[in-house]
Formats: C-alpha cells, sequence, structure tokens
C-alpha cells in the first residue's frame, strides 16, 4: 500500500536535481566546512536553489548529529546536524536526506546548508 504523505513533484510542484558545473564553497565563522565541485542543485517550486554537497567533500567531523527530525511529502525522512560552536545560529544548520523519495534519489545522503546561517559560495 502506498504511502498517502508521499507527494509527488509535477507541475504545480516541479522539483530538479541537476549538477553545479561550479565549485561550492560552505563556510562557517571564517572555517571552511565543505568544498566541493560535485554539488547538486536541487530547485523546488519557488524556493530558492540548494546546493546538495556529498559528505567525503565536507569536514563531517565538524558536524554533531542532532535528535532533530522533519519530513518533507516530496524528500521523506530528513535528519540534521550542527555545527561546531553552539548557539542557536550552529543548531540544527545543516540537513540530509539519507533515504530520499525516487523522485529526489541523487540527494541522498548529501548535505545542505541553511544560507542565513552559513556562507555559502560559488567559485
Amino acid at each position: 500500500m502506498a504511502d498517502p504523505r508521499v507527494k509527488q513533484p509535477g507541475p504545480d510542484h516541479p522539483i530538479t536535481v541537476e549538477p553545479n558545473p561550479r565549485r561550492v564553497v560552505v563556510t562557517y565563522e571564517g572555517q571552511v566546512i565543505a568544498d566541493t565541485r560535485n554539488a547538486l542543485t536541487l530547485r523546488e517550486a519557488s524556493y530558492p536553489p540548494v546546493q546538495y554537497i556529498p559528505r567525503a567533500d565536507a569536514d563531517m567531523a565538524r558536524l554533531t548529529r542532532t535528535d532533530h527530525a522533519t519530513y518533507c511529502p516530496y524528500k521523506g525522512e530528513c535528519a540534521y546536524y550542527s555545527l561546531p560552536g553552539g548557539g542557536a545560529k550552529a543548531a540544527n544548520a545543516v540537513w540530509t536526506y539519507e533515504a530520499p523519495y525516487p523522485a529526489v534519489a541523487e540527494i541522498a545522503g548529501r548535505l545542505a546548508f541553511y544560507p542565513d546561517r552559513v556562507t555559502i559560495e560559488e567559485v
């Protein structure tokens, strides 16, 4: 039986995932947290584009997994990490879909960062 919570992208809620040809660098408090040439750009409906970065290109030792979780009917269950240093800005500043729905399977295990908490540069 299909999960009634799952929604499919479509004309009213388009979602695309494409390789970003540029280098993406994420910094927090002057420290590089991630640096990649393998980011995927997810565009969803009218939301700003989000860069999904491979964990291999992030400093995972500086991230702390939290118990926070959310659910998106288009992408699935979402887990979170906090950045070093604590504080409201650092808490749950990084998210990941470890087993996303098939429509966005490419983002599985990748990391995304809230742009109001870190600096994300495409160079």
